[in-house]
């Protein structure tokens, strides 16, 4: 009886705070464009010690990685180096995928030397026909690998994941019925009709997106004295996905059907966030894409349109390190906004994109941001974004920095990534026409 009473406490206590959390987000939330506060935003080509950044030795030699470590000291947190111990073992490999079109690799990658430790799985379709190395898309995914196609042979996570009925997720867990379930936001006979491939990893392989204390994933691995809780200025939960996006990275380096000179990473909602932030930090990413990132993403923070950095740090403790909390609803004396993350990614091809009733996430805040960069790249020698204006819905713009607009919700539609299909084949070359 008394187990009763704590799991009905238990269940009071989330639906009231539930209920508070709603009702400040009603409350604080501005989605009228003359409500946006007056702002200046960091100059992204001048130093700390207020000199101009004039050329490109500079920016690399001393603006970059000031500003780099600003985002990890201040908004993200620090993460480990490559772990010594990590290992990788192809577990499937399937060459009649997709009806003959597609070869299937699943491979683990172990994080230590015990099999028994956080370790994630890497799902990979690579086209049939081709000539070398395939130019691969990578991206995490929010409810398992085998939810991104309906084909038996992918292993079913048996990680803990949100619970989501009409995904087949019944307890935290996966069940046969969630198969193919996200398959709609990860079209993969399409981007294999295009030539290119595509790499997915569960998100909750690397690090469970709940607050624990970072007692689990591989913060439980890696936190100094096994498992101590982070510094302030330490990795939360998106520095990890991020971090485990660079070890997928160090195994395409040893697999030689990936061109993993070309390999281009994805994210949507919190994984372009990751997506974004994955790609500051590790160059050997060629093409960085965000769809519907938001706060923390691809939206200048000091518009405080949408979502908030207080709304984010309270809805989402261990998303960012501790140091960002000192940033809620003060948003103008952050060293750093989000045009300066992605101004990191210069001199490589970047993707902003936005969709029209994704209020929360602030299109017209990421487009800015977008244009904000666009001053690192001209430096380098490109062009970055090479329109002044937002775009019309449904009309992409694209340069070395591409941006567009759709109709819709926040999600991934196929017209989404035939957009980045068309930017890779901009900035690569076009393998293959889709048919």
């Amino acid at each position: 009886m008394q187990a009763i009473r704590n799991q009905r406490r238990q269940l009071i206590i989330i639906v009231l705070a539930s209920a508070i959390l709603s009702n400040v987000n009603a409350q604080e939330t501005n989605y009228d464009e003359s409500k946006v506060p007056k702002y200046v935003l960091p100059d992204a080509l001048r130093l700390c010690d207020g000199t101009k950044v004039k050329d490109g030795k500079t920016w690399r030699q001393k603006r970059r990685p000031e500003i780099l470590r600003l985002f990890q000291e201040e908004v993200y947190g620090k993460s480990p180096a490559r772990p010594k111990g990590m290992r990788f073992v192809t577990t499937s490999v399937d060459k009649k995928a997709l009806g003959g079109k597609a070869t299937r690799k699943e491979v683990t990658v172990y994080f230590t030397r015990r099999e028994q430790d956080p370790n994630m799985s890497i799902l990979i379709f690579l086209p049939n026909e081709r000539s070398g190395a395939v130019r691969t898309f990578i991206g995490l995914n929010f409810y398992g690998n085998h939810t991104i196609s309906d084909e038996k042979g992918i292993k079913l996570s048996k990680q803990w994941m949100r619970t989501r009925d009409n995904y087949g997720i019944v307890n935290n867990r996966a069940t046969e019925a969630s198969r193919g379930k996200a398959a709609g936001r990860w079209p993969v006979e399409r981007i294999i009709g295009r030539g290119y491939g595509v790499a997915t990893i569960y998100y909750g392989d690397i690090d469970p997106d709940f607050d624990d204390g970072f007692k689990n994933g591989v913060h439980g691995l890696f936190g100094k004295e096994g498992g101590k809780v982070p510094a302030a200025d330490e990795w939360g939960s998106i520095s990890a996905w991020a971090w485990g996006l660079s070890r997928a990275l160090d195994y395409f380096e040893s697999d030689a059907d990936i061109d993993h000179k070309r390999v281009m990473v994805m994210g949507h909602s919190r994984l372009g966030k990751t997506s974004l932030w994955a790609g500051a930090q590790d160059e050997r990413f060629a093409l960085v894409i965000s769809n519907n990132s938001g706060c923390g993403g691809a939206a200048l923070s000091r518009r405080r349109f949408g979502e908030t950095v207080k709304q984010i740090n309270t809805r989402f403790p261990h998303w960012f390190c501790d140091n960002f909390n000192k940033y809620n609803d003060k948003e103008d004396e952050m060293p750093v906004d989000q045009h300066m993350l992605i101004g990191l990614i210069a001199p490589r091809p970047v993707y902003v994109a936005s969709a029209e009733e994704d209020r929360w996430a602030d299109p017209r805040g990421e487009f800015l941001a977008a244009k904000g960069a666009s001053d690192v790249y001209r430096l380098l020698g490109s062009n970055g974004l090479p329109e002044e204006e937002m775009p019309a819905t449904g009309q992409a713009v694209m340069g070395t920095i591409a941006y567009h607009i759709r109709t819709g919700r926040h999600g991934v539609t196929d017209y989404d990534w035939d957009r980045y299909m068309d930017f890779a084949d901009r900035h690569f070359g076009s393998e293959k026409k889709q048919k």
